[in-house]
């Protein structure tokens, strides 16, 4: 399968067609993880371990970057 880019705005667009969409068992709404590994772009559609995986770093984030406002808001 041979793809182009397209332009949307300032930035470029892979297009997944409706097709390939069907056998990665995705649709607009799912979450993709997007990695490189050398020249190669690799989509794959986020697993629920990932998911969670990201959520709890973000919630780690965020419990360190706002702990003192947490602990005022809990007295």
């Amino acid at each position: 399968m041979i793809k182009t880019l397209q332009r949307v705005g300032n930035s470029s667009a892979l297009v997944i067609d409706k097709t390939t969409m069907k056998f990665m068992e995705i649709d607009q709404d799912t979450p993709l993880s997007v990695t490189l590994d050398g020249r190669k772009l690799i989509v794959e559609p986020l697993t629920e371990q990932m998911r969670k995986s990201l959520v709890r770093d973000s919630m780690r984030k965020t419990g360190k970057k706002y702990a003192r406002v947490f602990r005022k808001l809990a007295e």
